[in-house]
């Protein structure tokens, strides 16, 4: 019996001595502590493991079955009503205690995870890319603004910003007639974040002054403005000349920065379809080249 646990010693040792040498070199003691954990876990296994199975080997050598047999048997084979193993129960304890340690303080609450690591590394890489073009030129941010075009909006408004059979706006002019007839009649709350207060439906309802207005917001807000335009409450949120308000009404003559940035960040919605927002996609210099270009074609 001595030698069988003299036996079982010798193996633990062997068993710790390989798995150092197999991830030895990926782990120094001390300087992550999931590391440490994870080795010293690694040991305690492997000790348990031996030790466990030796106790039971000695068991099966040397013990017989005793105790209170339960009242029912199957075909004569009955069942004793011993208590569970002492180590089997003590393992079952220590493996709750530690699976509560570990959702509520240990990994990865407080500790390295990959997620983590990628979310520094994308704020460090933004960091860098907002510095190196804070004061990009207009022809810069132009070409930029190609570049993301092409690759954000192109596969719906297309290559040449005309739109797609009518299912994305034409982007080669700021606002359509008929996107103005549409929210002249159903109003609008697109831009919650940069123009909370949204536009109530119905503020024009003869189709002589819905059409006026239209028509001169859908040609660049050229000339006088049509009076339904000043009468109708239209100029106290977008302005006298249309190019809006901060907060309040968004402009209507180009793709200013402002409209832009509440386009991208919160999407919209008019009579072509619903456009998904881009926020958390692109940067604060990548709204500003976005801008530059569009406002280029559109000249």
């Amino acid at each position: 019996m001595k030698s069988m646990w003299i036996g079982g010693i010798i193996l633990i040792v062997a068993l710790m001595a390989g798995t150092y040498i197999v991830a030895g070199d990926a782990f120094n003691l001390g300087e992550d502590y999931i590391n440490d954990l994870t080795m010293l876990a690694g040991l305690a296994i492997i000790s348990i493991t031996v030790f466990v199975a030796l106790k039971y080997i000695q068991q099966i050598k040397n013990d017989k079955a005793g105790g209170e047999l339960a009242e029912d048997n199957w075909d004569g084979i009955g069942e004793y009503k011993n208590p569970i193993p002492t180590g089997w129960g003590l393992a079952f304890i220590g493996t709750l205690v530690w699976l509560f340690w570990y959702w509520t303080v240990g990994y990865p609450t407080s500790g390295f995870s990959q997620i983590g690591q990628y979310n520094e590394e994308v704020l460090e890489y933004n960091a860098k890319y907002e510095a190196k073009w804070a004061n990009a030129d207009e022809a810069t941010l132009k070409a930029m603004g190609e570049s993301l075009y092409l690759v954000n909006c192109a596969p719906c408004h297309g290559v040449d910003a005309n739109g797609i059979d009518g299912k994305a706006q034409n982007l080669t002019q700021r606002i359509s007639k008929e996107s103005v007839v549409y929210a002249i009649k159903n109003g609008g709350n697109n831009f919650v974040t940069h123009y909370p207060g949204g536009m109530p439906g119905g503020l024009l309802y003869e189709d002589a002054d819905i059409n006026a207005v239209a028509n001169w917001i859908a040609n660049g807000a050229k000339g006088e403005a049509p009076e339904a335009f000043t009468t109708g409450t239209c100029n106290s949120c977008h302005g006298d000349d249309a190019r809006g308000i901060a907060m309040v009404g968004p402009n209507l003559v180009s793709y200013d920065n402002d409209m832009i940035t509440a386009v991208l960040d919160d999407g919209k919605k008019g009579n072509i379809g619903i456009m998904p927002a881009f926020k958390g996609m692109l940067n604060e210099t990548q709204y500003k080249a976005l801008g530059s270009y569009l406002r280029s074609i559109g000249e």
